[in-house]
């Protein structure tokens, strides 16, 4: 098996893996960050949104082939040291998670949207995390979470 070699939060990463693994196998059973989630396994929840050279990207499609020489950031990655990333910030202030379960790629999604639009509206916050579902049906709470985490990202 060829060695993959890649960025992950910021250090460099080798994986000795088959070429067709996602990459979602690679972070939780390889390297053993288990914070992106598997839901689908077929792009159509968000669970296991993570970033791509800083965009999002579905890990449970994403064979780690594609990743060699590239930046990946998860969930545990966003907040710097002991301070949380603006966004998980507001999470936990809106008390939005319900289960939780689908919360790592809903943070993941919206600090995509941020970096790319720091004054989201409405729309734009739909658009952006219509990959992403809520079987609790948190959509209000995430939506609020985002809306004041936009504060504090252009602050």
């Amino acid at each position: 098996m060829p060695a993959f070699t890649f960025t992950l939060n910021g250090a460099e990463t080798s994986v000795d893996v088959p070429a067709d693994m996602p990459l979602l196998w690679v972070l939780r059973e390889t390297i053993g960050l288990t914070g992106t989630k598997y839901g689908c396994g077929i792009a159509q929840c968000g669970a296991c949104m993570v970033h791509l050279d800083g965009k999002k990207a579905f890990s449970c499609i994403t064979p780690i082939a594609s990743v060699a020489g590239r930046h990946v950031t998860t969930i545990e990655g966003i907040a710097r040291g002991d301070q949380l990333h603006p966004v998980q910030q507001a999470w936990l202030e809106i008390d939005v998670p319900q289960c939780g379960y689908c919360q790592s790629g809903q943070i993941m999604a919206a600090v995509a949207l941020l970096a790319e639009k720091p004054n989201p509206t409405d729309a734009d916050i739909d658009d952006a995390m219509s990959g992403n579902l809520c079987r609790c049906g948190t959509y209000n709470r995430i939506r609020k979470a985002i809306h004041e985490a936009a504060g504090s990202v252009r602050e």
